[in-house]
């Protein structure tokens, strides 16, 4: 698995269609051109996964941190069931301030890692479709 560090990465993932979504997230995908195609943006063969988190639903930077930590461990644990694609977990609700008090609570990160559970099962039940 690798990870989407750039800026061009992010936006031709973001492009691609949004193949699952939980009430707090939703899933970009964007499948990879084959081996015949130039690889300019992804120049390996693997899942590349990035994790977008506007300051807009998540204000504290230690809670962005905590979920980001949670995308990528959740995503690793699927490593092997997920296609060779670019992917994008994009947190696109906030998280209740009243339920979830502590920005790093035990609570808040078991809910982020059943939801992200949810949205990578989907994508890797699901057969590789061209984009």
């Amino acid at each position: 698995m690798q990870r989407i560090r750039t800026r061009p990465q992010f936006q031709a993932a973001m492009a691609g269609a949004i193949v699952a979504k939980t009430p707090h997230f939703a899933l970009h995908r964007l499948a990879l051109p084959g081996p015949e195609h130039g690889r300019l943006l992804f120049p390996v063969s693997d899942t590349w996964v990035g994790v977008v988190l506007p300051k807009r639903w998540a204000k504290r930077a230690v809670t962005r941190n905590a979920i980001r930590r949670q995308v990528y461990e959740a995503a690793r644990l699927v490593a092997d069931r997920l296609p060779p694609a670019a992917l994008v977990v994009r947190l696109r609700s906030g998280f209740s301030r009243e339920q979830f008090v502590s920005a790093t609570s035990d609570l808040l990160k078991q809910a982020v890692r059943t939801e992200l559970t949810q949205l990578l099962g989907r994508v890797a039940a699901r057969p590789e479709v061209a984009a």
